[in-house]
Order: structure tokens, then sequence, then C-alpha cells
């Protein structure tokens, strides 16, 4: 690019924290880090720059740092904050030395700038997620807009793991059991499901076994499982939480409270729908037999005083 026409590119990149992001500028793609424009590029110092793609993490309830970039000699003058959905809104503005932040937004009273220009918001709520910009102008009029985007993720609950059991035949030996862990977290999204078998250095769960996008994992246990323990881990960006089960013990009817085996719900329900239909049938037979008796007593009694009439 000729030099009349250099002008500052900024390539942006995330930390390791989620609430915080950082831009590598230069004069050029694949620059790392460029020479500040001098008094020579006259041109480049009135050209307006943007810099887009940073994305910043949180969750709800903490809070977001929306960190205003610029390259070295960008000495700032005024800068405005302002975010973009549902509609567009002012947040925050820097005038001739004076922070202001009491703009009438969805953000009123959880909006902090910073002396450097960075934007704090929080406590976040579910509804916070969108696109924000700052626009920057220097003490030459040049102008800078950074634009990034916040995404806000929901704390992740404990999950519920559930055991479903099918034992071998009985005459199997060693006796085997198969097992369907299914793990679910309540009124979330865009979560992933993982399981670990305690014990080992991997997650010691073959891909093959898994089933509903992770959330249900098949497994066969024998006498040497009695002690093996499965984890169920829930995970978004942010958050993570994770619950263990030992399925053995569903497998002998040692179930732990919340777990289910389909032999004992069979055991349960088939003696108890064929008691009640026997209970029902008995009760149609003694009904039928009161209805022919007493009609036959109604009969009996309308025929009787005509017998006993005198013949005229």
């Amino acid at each position: 690019m000729p030099a009349h026409l250099e002008r500052w590119e900024c390539r942006w990149r995330d930390s390791n924290s989620p609430h915080s992001s950082s831009a590598v500028c230069g004069t050029g793609a694949g620059s790392s880090l460029g020479p500040a424009v001098t008094g020579g590029s006259v041109l480049a110092a009135l050209l307006p720059t943007a810099a887009t793609g940073a994305q910043v993490l949180s969750m709800v309830g903490s809070s977001a740092l929306l960190a205003a970039q610029h390259p070295p000699g960008f000495q700032v003058r005024e800068a405005i904050w302002r975010c973009f959905w549902p509609s567009e809104e002012l947040l925050a503005t820097f005038f001739r030395g004076s922070l202001e932040t009491l703009y009438h937004s969805r953000f009123l009273g959880r909006a902090q700038l910073h002396t450097n220009l960075s934007l704090e918001l929080g406590p976040l709520e579910s509804g916070d997620s969108g696109n924000f910009s700052v626009l920057m102008v220097d003490m030459g009029g040049r102008t800078l807009t950074q634009t990034l985007q916040l995404k806000v993720y929901d704390v992740v609950p404990r999950p519920v793991i559930q055991v479903f059991t099918a034992v071998a035949e009985e005459a199997q030996f060693p006796k085997a059991c198969q097992v369907f862990l299914s793990c679910w977290a309540s009124n979330i999204s865009d979560i992933t499901y993982s399981w670990r078998r305690d014990g080992t250095a991997d997650s010691g769960v073959e891909p093959h076994s898994l089933f509903v996008d992770g959330q249900v994992l098949s497994i066969s246990l024998g006498p040497g499982d009695r002690d093996v323990a499965y984890s169920c881990i829930v995970s978004n960006p942010v958050s993570w939480n994770l619950a263990t089960v030992t399925p053995w013990e569903s497998c002998h009817h040692e179930a732990a409270p919340g777990n289910t085996s389909y032999k004992d719900v069979l055991l349960v329900v088939v003696p108890v729908s064929l008691l009640l239909i026997l209970v029902g049938l008995f009760f149609a037979w003694q009904c039928g037999r009161c209805s022919g008796k007493k009609k036959k007593d109604v009969c009996a009694e309308g025929t009787t005083p005509e017998a006993e009439s005198p013949l005229v």
C-alpha cells in the first residue's frame, strides 16, 4: 500500500478472561503493530477506521467490561458508546473531560464509564446480549469506531440424572445389567452434555454409546462395576455443573432416590391392573344378579293379586 494511503487496522482477539478483549493494531493486513501516524500521513489521519469482531462473554448476574481500544498516538478527545438491540440507544459519552452515563436506556443505573473509556455493564440480565459500539475522535479529528458483541449466558444449574435399568436373565453368569443414564438441566439453552467415568484418565465413554446429542448414555455393567460412578457434565461457554450417580446400585434394587427400573415398574403395575380388572368384573356380576332378582320379584308381585281375586 502506498505510504500516503496508510491507515490503522485492528484485529481483535479474545483474552483468557471471558469479560475482556484485546486488539492487535497495525498499518496493514498481516502486520502485528505498526508505527503511529506521522504528520506526513495527512490523508491517513483524516480517514475513519473501524474495528469489528470482538466478542465478550459473560453470565447473568455478573458484569462485563467492554474495552475501548485505540492505537498509540490516538489521543481521544470525545467518545460515544451505543447499543443496537432491540433498538439503538445512547449509553455513555466522554466530552471535554466529562464522563456521562445518565441516559435513558435499559442500562440506566447499570452502566459505568471508566477513565480509560471502557464501559462496564452489570448486573447483567438474560436479554442484554447484543452489539455495542464506541465512536472515538482524537485531537486531530480522526475517528475510530470499535464494535463489540456481548453474549450473556444463563448460569448452568445442577443437572438431574435418571437411571433406567434392564437386568439380564437370572441364569446368566456373571450377571450383567444394561443401563441407560439420562441427564437433563432445566430452563437453559446453548448447553452441551458430556459424560465421564470416574477414575479414568480420559472420559471413559465411547462415542457410539451416546444418544440425543450426548444427553443419554448407554452402558453395560458387570459385578466388577459395582463401585463405578458416572458423572454428567453440563456446560456453556461461561459456566458448568455436574451430577454423579453409581448405576450398579439400581441394578440390584438399591436405587437412590429418583432412579427407576423398568422391571420394578412392571412388577407393580401388572398385578394392580389385574386386581382392578377382577374387582370390576365381580361388581359387574353382582349388579347383574341383583338386577335379575329384582326383575323377577317385580313380576311376581304383579301377578299375585290377580290370582287371589275372586271370580265373578
